[in-house]
């Protein structure tokens, strides 16, 4: 089923109708295992923060829930009746950004994303994206920036859950609403005029202007892992990896 689908909805309500209540946890982590294998985002929904509805306030047991499926490496997570029809939509929203926000300062959190290794595809692109988280690590760089039409590379590069975030870039409208659910990806949508694929200085630009306007970057000496592919346009290409400061691909400091 995931070989088939662009995107997996872990619906727990759903998923309990159709098997044992306590069959419902093991094959939440086997789907989200099996998406992340494939890169393809996961999302898990319904019944999550269910006693909202009408209360102000989760139970512990439904806060723990939520932080299991951000533990397991869902790419997102979902409310329902919570937010659609409940008398605390607000709220819910808030709660259920305090606790992702708590998971994710975790150090435990890293731990947990790195104890799980997807199957590595022996492709110049997975090799490039390989290269680029691990140079990210390596030169304590800001952000991965990605440059995509289909999405597939910045897929593949959320599939490795890198320590910073990715800044997918997109002439694509659709490309970039589909990669705001991939984990870790902050996409661009730029126009295809604004964006000379012609020209790669010129491309390398355009990334760290949007960098800044993100707010990933805070100083010109910031360093950005960018990656493309060349042909621009072709899919699953990448082939390129380049490394520059927040100021720009003509500027280089001698301490970096």
């Amino acid at each position: 089923i995931v070989d088939l689908c662009d995107g997996i909805m872990v619906a727990r309500g759903d998923l309990g109708v159709e098997c044992a209540p306590e069959d419902v946890p093991i094959l939440q982590k086997q789907i989200i295992d099996e998406c992340r294998t494939q890169g393809k985002p996961v999302v898990v929904a319904t019944q999550m923060l269910e006693s909202m509805i009408d209360n102000p306030t989760p139970t512990r047991a439904e806060a723990s829930d939520v932080a299991t499926a951000i533990y397991d490496g869902a790419d997102a997570i979902m409310l329902s009746a919570e937010s659609a029809a409940g008398a605390y939509p607000e709220e819910s929203v808030v709660m259920q950004q305090r606790i992702i926000n708590r998971v994710e300062s975790d150090p435990h959190y890293q731990q947990y994303l790195k104890s799980f290794e997807p199957h590595h595809d022996e492709t110049a692109a997975a090799a490039i994206i390989m290269a680029a988280r691990q140079i990210a690590r390596t030169v304590n760089a800001k952000a991965i920036i990605s440059f995509t039409c289909g999405g597939t590379t910045a897929q593949k590069a959320s599939k490795k859950r890198p320590d910073v975030p990715i800044l997918a870039i997109s002439p694509l409208l659709t490309t970039s609403r589909q990669l705001s659910l991939s984990w870790g990806v902050y996409p661009e949508y730029v126009e295809e005029g604004v964006l000379d694929t012609d020209n790669f200085r010129s491309m390398l630009r355009e990334a760290c202007g949007i960098a800044i306007k993100k707010g990933l970057v805070s100083d010109a000496n910031d360093l950005l892992v960018v990656t493309a592919g060349f042909p621009f346009g072709t899919p699953g290409a990448a082939n390129i990896v380049r490394v520059i400061p927040a100021a720009g691909p003509t500027y280089w400091d001698s301490s970096l």
